[in-house]
């Protein structure tokens, strides 16, 4: 008999109880469609934390001024100001693992235009800040070193901020913003970032040269920075070179000895960003053990069924041995029995999966993304398990004595 035939009469076989049929691969289909949609919603959130932290900046160190102390009651960093612009400088010339480095002033502030105001954060630093956070200007010019050196009344606005003050596709550059009542021409329109994963607005800001903040919309502690400092490193695996090197700098130029506690603090987000990632690559892991397990529940279902089958079957297989089927040929039908019922499975639970995960992930508001070799796995998966749990009853068919198998009732 060739495997076509045998296909054939496997499949005959099989539809003459359907009901059965479908609850026996109902493990396979549970295990494939739960494998499938906990994959592909933990790689999409997995994606999102990665384009969350991508748009905070790349590489990026922030470094916070230190804390005070008062009645015994302690304030948390940035609330006494221990960086000063000559810190800041030694960053930028003294750290070889640091690209970039910008201080960032923040206030809040109500912007107003012709018609409309909004009260927004308002930020001063100088170029390279958005160079740390990967921010392009879309529309317009970028700021320029003599924006921020020369004291340049120009404002640069996110795109939530347009939309509020000039109305949504319109395009403000050239025209005045007052921010504190301080006329201020928009240069450029930065690029859209989007929402954090806490609901921070990125694009709910609005960036003024560095001097001309100080000058204008917040006076300064003279040597001291009344913010903090963003740093880049030269690349991801530099990153935590720099702040142990930033620290040490620091350190050294604010004579904190040995044992002492630091007056300031580093935040490292490729730490953060990689810790997060590896708790969402365990939480997967965990789900598709799960799932594997109820792929293992459904494989021991088969072989249950199939037992049942050869029993039911035993005239069956007399017969057919009596009119000159060999052992072989009794074993591939029923393993051909059980790769189908697995394989249908497979099939059945991907298709269910894809559903169910795109119907989870528009719930709960979580980005959805499918990889093709978990689809291939897992359909490869359950035809082994239907190969490896087939095998038994197959083998106990195929050792069926004919003469008794005819006699059995």
């Amino acid at each position: 008999m060739n495997p076509l035939q045998t296909l054939r009469v496997a499949i005959r076989a099989l539809l003459r109880n359907k009901m059965r049929s479908f609850l026996t691969t109902l493990g396979i289909i549970i295990g494939v469609s739960a494998v499938i949609a906990m994959v592909a919603i933990g790689e999409g959130a997995k994606a999102q934390v990665e384009a969350q932290f991508a748009s905070m900046g790349s590489n990026l160190l922030i470094v916070l001024p230190g804390s005070t102390t008062s009645g015994g009651m302690r304030g948390g960093f940035g609330s006494m100001p221990t960086l000063t612009w000559d810190d800041l400088r030694a960053i930028r010339t003294e750290v070889p693992t640091v690209k970039y480095a910008a201080a960032q002033l923040s206030s809040v502030a109500q912007l107003a235009s012709e018609d409309q105001n909004w009260s927004t954060r308002v930020y001063g630093t100088t170029p390279e800040y958005f160079s740390i956070r990967d921010w392009p200007t879309a529309v317009g010019s970028p700021m320029s070193d003599s924006d921020a050196e020369g004291g340049t009344k120009v404002v640069f606005l996110g795109q939530t901020v347009v939309d509020n003050l000039f109305g949504a596709n319109a395009n403000p550059v050239g025209q005045v913003v007052r921010v504190k009542n301080v006329p201020f021409e928009v240069k450029g329109v930065l690029a859209e970032k989007g929402q954090s994963s806490w609901g921070q607005d990125y694009d709910d800001v609005a960036f003024i040269p560095l001097k001309a903040f100080q000058t204008k919309i917040q006076g300064g502690l003279q040597q001291f920075i009344s913010g903090q400092i963003y740093v880049g490193a030269i690349s991801e695996p530099a990153t935590a070179r720099a702040q142990k090197q930033v620290t040490a700098l620091l350190r050294d130029r604010h004579h904190i000895g040995p044992g002492q506690d630091d007056d300031f603090s580093i935040r490292n987000l490729t730490e953060l960003a990689n810790a997060q990632e590896a708790s969402l690559n365990t939480i997967t892991n965990l789900l598709a053990a799960v799932a594997a397990v109820a792929l293992l529940v459904g494989g021991i279902g088969i072989m249950n069924i199939m037992l049942v089958s050869v029993t039911e079957r035993t005239r069956e297989i007399g017969v057919r041995m009596a009119v000159g089927a060999k052992p072989r040929n009794i074993l591939a039908q029923f393993l051909v029995e059980a790769l189908t019922l697995a394989t249908a499975g497979g099939f059945l639970g991907i298709v269910l999966g894809l559903t169910g995960g795109r119907v989870l992930a528009a719930r709960l508001h979580w980005p959805m993304l499918m990889r093709a070799d978990i689809i291939v796995i897992s359909v490869v998966f359950s035809a082994l398990v239907g190969v490896i749990f087939g095998l038994y009853p197959a083998r106990k068919a195929s050792l069926l004595d004919p003469i008794e198998a005819l006699r059995f009732e």
